[in-house]
């Protein structure tokens, strides 16, 4: 009888339940059993600012090493968590379909962003958010906040916030996308790259089990994130750099093209570099390293905090 695979997970209710969807897909594709073994991050234990505790991969590393240390065989993280340099002994086998990559709102009273009165303390823990909400000159107060989905939302009820901001697939996935007060248009606040996205990676030596995930993987959401991900690397930003940046497959007119758009923002949003490429699918890394080469070259450095490790935005509670 085949042995279970054992499918490293952070312990949290998002994570458990994203990680869960995976289970369930590989036991319907692949007939095996699946069992969730679950492993607490550095991320999780520290309540203090990400960019203090190092940011780039503290939701991840505890994994990879479970992962290295052969005591589960697979892991499932939020595919932004993880940082863009490539994990010695690690592989990417698959990027399921993404969720809808887009950032709400959650606010008091039904409120959109553009019903909350002036003054109104909006809560985030994302530089990216904060930074492209200011941007938009509403006169809100930006509010840092970290925790779990509970905990941000509950902020509301108690008063300390009028609203928060979080990733639209986190809510859906916990099934609470009836609390979303408002979707907030790409063309207003860019996600961050990843974002929506789940990312299954196992030891790379074994190649049976990379062979097997591959059955999961959707070609045209792996494109669109490796195209993010190279324009992250490429400005070499890491978790408290206001980047956002957003792949999308689409059917050209010689067959399907890849759209990337990205931003850079100073902190306080009121500067910002916008720009947008295209090319194919086939060559996402190459088209996400040039427009990331095209904003450097326009300024990009000097609206961020200062040249990091490449790594993602992070919001401080996973995949929020």
């Amino acid at each position: 009888m085949t042995a279970p695979l054992r499918l490293g997970t952070r312990a949290s209710a998002l994570a458990t339940t994203q990680s869960g969807h995976v289970a369930d897909a590989l036991r319907a594709r692949l007939g095996r059993e699946v069992e969730l073994v679950e492993v607490t991050t550095h991320g999780d234990v520290s309540r203090a600012p990400l960019a203090q505790i190092g940011g780039t991969g503290v939701f991840v590393s505890a994994l990879r090493d479970a992962l290295l240390a052969g005591e589960v065989d697979l892991a499932v993280h939020s595919l932004k968590d993880l940082p863009t340099t490539p994990a010695e002994g690690i592989a990417l086998a698959a990027v399921p379909p993404r969720e809808d990559s887009r950032d709400v709102v959650v606010a008091r009273d039904g409120l959109t962003l553009g019903e909350l009165p002036v003054g109104s303390r909006v809560g985030t823990g994302s530089p990216r958010r904060a930074a492209q909400l200011a941007a938009l000159g509403l006169g809100l107060e930006i509010v840092p906040i970290r925790g779990n989905v509970d905990t941000r939302i509950g902020k509301i009820a108690a008063g300390e916030v009028d609203a928060v901001l979080l990733a639209r697939a986190g809510l859906a996935r916990l099934g609470r996308v009836d609390e979303v007060t408002e979707v907030i248009d790409p063309f207003q606040m860019l996600p961050a790259p990843g974002q929506g996205a789940l990312a299954v990676e196992c030891r790379a030596a074994d190649v049976s089990l990379v062979e097997a995930l591959s059955v999961l993987d959707d070609p045209a959401t792996r494109a669109a994130v490796t195209a993010e991900r190279a324009v992250l690397a490429t400005l070499e930003a890491g978790c408290s750099a206001p980047v956002g940046a957003l792949g999308e497959v689409v059917e050209g007119d010689d067959g399907e093209e890849l759209w990337v758009r990205a931003v850079v923002l100073s902190l306080d949003g009121a500067l910002s570099i916008r720009m947008s490429a295209t090319g194919s699918p086939g060559d996402a890394f190459g088209v996400g390293s040039r427009l990331g080469q095209e904003m450097l070259a326009d300024g990009a450095a000097d609206l961020m905090e200062g040249p990091q490790p490449g790594g993602p935005d992070r919001v401080g509670e996973q995949h929020a």
